[in-house]
């Protein structure tokens, strides 16, 4: 029982201190003075997903809709004995046309426009993480040495790593499995969220630790770091990163869910500045020296989702492996 006191408070502890690293906002501010190229950005990531595609939302909510509401009104009782209701239109004709016509907004509108804020957004990102990674490099000689804390301590085991081509092709392998990982992960959250009682609260959970990842995939590729270390990273400080995605994901449980994604769009940019920017291999170290132990071990957290995929990969393997042998004998 005392054991079981004594992890919980450590988990407690590090969530707390994976909650306050996120929150660590001011180092938007330091990152963007130091960099104009990430100043602009960071503007065009607020412009595109906060002014142009909440702004349509709250047009959409406040002007659109309650104008189709006045000329296609619920109820045509109100009218007098003349009004178009007694010759033949109904509630229901009006329900369908306003439905038809919010529908064709979307379809029009912002359908495209979360397509595009997507696949832009998702670029931006990247670049923010480049540019926010330069900016570290022209600070003080302090944050050269954070922004190397975690390469110093993989170099013997990154020896063996290929050079050339065939480090570019095992990057790019591990670039795609490691997408194909977290969206199988993804689909267990969705799975997650329909176990009876505890299952909103795991979903939260499991929300915190994929955009915790996501957060700092930029800086673990910036800083070359492979997909088994930083599984084997993230997996092993669990917690940390627990309480580091918890701020990031708030805006998916209390808005609607295309808000949800505006808002979390317009939000994302900060924290993978923040994770950038973190000092979280020495905040780490540092209480783990301080527990003197092994600390909570590793959780296998993405565990399911490998199981999974490797045996989805496993099955397309040998199907394309039999067509192969097959024309061979052909």
């Amino acid at each position: 029982m005392d054991t079981f006191k004594a992890k919980t408070k450590k988990a407690v502890v590090l969530w707390l201190k994976g909650f306050k690293e996120a929150c660590c906002l001011h180092r938007v501010v330091v990152f963007c003075l130091r960099s104009k190229r990430l100043s602009i950005r960071t503007g065009q990531c607020f412009l595109l997903n906060g002014f142009l595609f909440l702004g349509s939302i709250f047009v959409l909510n406040s002007l659109v809709i309650p104008t189709l509401q006045w000329i296609l009104p619920y109820q045509c009782q109100q009218f007098g004995p003349e009004d178009p209701c007694s010759i033949g239109l109904t509630s229901k004709v009006y329900s369908i046309l306003r439905f038809g016509l919010v529908q064709i907004f979307y379809m029009l509108w912002f359908y495209p426009l979360y397509v595009l804020s997507f696949v832009l957004s998702n670029i931006w990102y990247s670049d923010i993480a480049k540019h926010a990674y330069v900016a570290m490099g022209d600070g003080s000689a302090d944050d050269l040495l954070n922004r190397k804390d975690l390469s110093k301590s993989q170099d013997s085991a990154d020896l063996d790593k290929p050079a050339g081509l065939g480090g570019a092709i095992l990057g790019v392998g591990e670039h795609i499995y490691s997408n194909l990982l977290l969206g199988v992960f993804f689909l267990q959250i969705l799975a997650a969220g329909f176990i009876p009682h505890m299952g909103k609260a795991l979903a939260f959970v499991f929300h915190s630790w994929m955009y915790a990842y996501y957060s700092f995939e930029y800086k673990w590729n910036l800083d070359e770091l492979g997909l088994d270390k930083r599984l084997d990273f993230f997996e092993s400080h669990w917690a940390f990163f627990a309480g580091f995605g918890s701020p990031c994901i708030l805006a998916c449980y209390i808005f609607p869910p295309l808000v949800s994604y505006g808002v979390m769009a317009v939000l994302f940019p900060l924290f993978v500045l923040t994770a950038t920017g973190s000092k979280a291999e020495r905040i780490l170290d540092s209480q783990r020296r301080t527990w003197s132990d092994e600390g909570l071990g590793r959780l296998p957290i993405f565990c399911l989702a490998d199981t999974i995929l490797m045996k989805v990969l496993s099955y397309f393997g040998e199907k394309l492996q039999v067509k192969q042998e097959d024309k061979k004998e052909i």
